[in-house]
């Protein structure tokens, strides 16, 4: 399946050295070579950029190399295709509006025999049953939320449940975002780790390099970063547990929602 990264801060930074890593498992060292593609705010806005080819060789990878971006808030998907032609369609993240803000979304998983209603509000461009699931999610939160942008905690409550609904249908690791925070929620696999004051050495496990971040962070920047895998060495990666979902806020954890996580429909 597909491989995810995050991150959320509180000053707008790059992720330039973890992405310098993550983008090698598209096709050197791990198997997801179908396409890849970033998210980031900027202002009220957000760019999303995808490349149906790998990650390791991606024309994309190397511009981002040359001219990194910076963002509060950034997702970054590799895929490994299940569901869905290797096309630029069906990579992630995926990009939407509800509540007057920009929504980005990417996921690892398998949804099989998947039935989830759409009612016309949101509409899939491509094939996948991530974006099915987008569109559905972003459906349902604006059914059960109303029209105005909800609390964390009420989103947070509606989130957990439809995370449970989907769940039924396969596994659903999410990374979702409006630019205000990063939502992250683990069905079967999921890292994080945070970076703070004092900052460590840290080696990159897909890569040979590594930076002393002491030297690139003054003491009150805050970031967690999120990956499937753990991308480094020398720093203290925390696994989810399967049915949390997770909400980020200027680089620390500001809530969590525990739900039973299930993977296959009921008999």
């Amino acid at each position: 399946m597909c491989q995810l990264l995050g991150m959320n801060c509180n000053k707008p930074a790059s992720l330039e050295f973890s992405l310098e890593g993550f983008v090698r498992r598209g096709g050197q060292t791990d198997e997801h070579r179908d396409g890849w593609g970033i998210a980031y705010f900027d202002g009220e806005g957000c760019r999303v950029l995808r490349d149906d080819r790998p990650s390791c060789t991606s024309p994309l990878a190397e511009r981002l190399r040359r001219d990194p971006v910076k963002s509060h808030n950034l997702i970054v998907h590799i895929r490994k295709a299940t569901q869905g032609a290797v096309e630029l369609s069906n990579c992630h993240p995926f990009g939407r509006a509800l509540w007057g803000r920009n929504w980005a979304f990417a996921h690892n998983g398998d949804l099989k025999n998947h039935r989830l209603p759409l009612d016309g509000s949101y509409t899939p461009t491509g094939t996948t049953d991530s974006e099915h699931a987008f569109c559905y999610l972003l459906q349902e939160l604006r059914r059960r939320c109303g029209t105005a942008h909800p609390t964390t905690a009420a989103l947070l409550a509606a989130l957990a449940e439809l995370c449970e609904e989907i769940s039924r249908f396969g596994p659903f690791n999410f990374l979702l975002s409006d630019g205000s925070g990063l939502f992250a929620h683990c069905s079967t696999q999921l890292h994080r780790v945070r970076r703070a004051h004092p900052f460590k050495s840290v080696r990159l496990v897909d890569h040979d390099l590594s930076v002393d971040f002491s030297r690139r962070n003054h003491v009150d920047d805050r970031m967690t970063v999120i990956a499937t895998k753990p991308l480094t060495t020398g720093e203290e990666w925390v696994a989810f547990t399967p049915g949390e979902l997770r909400y980020f806020h200027d680089g620390t954890e500001a809530a969590v929602q525990h739900a039973p996580a299930k993977h296959a429909l009921p008999a």
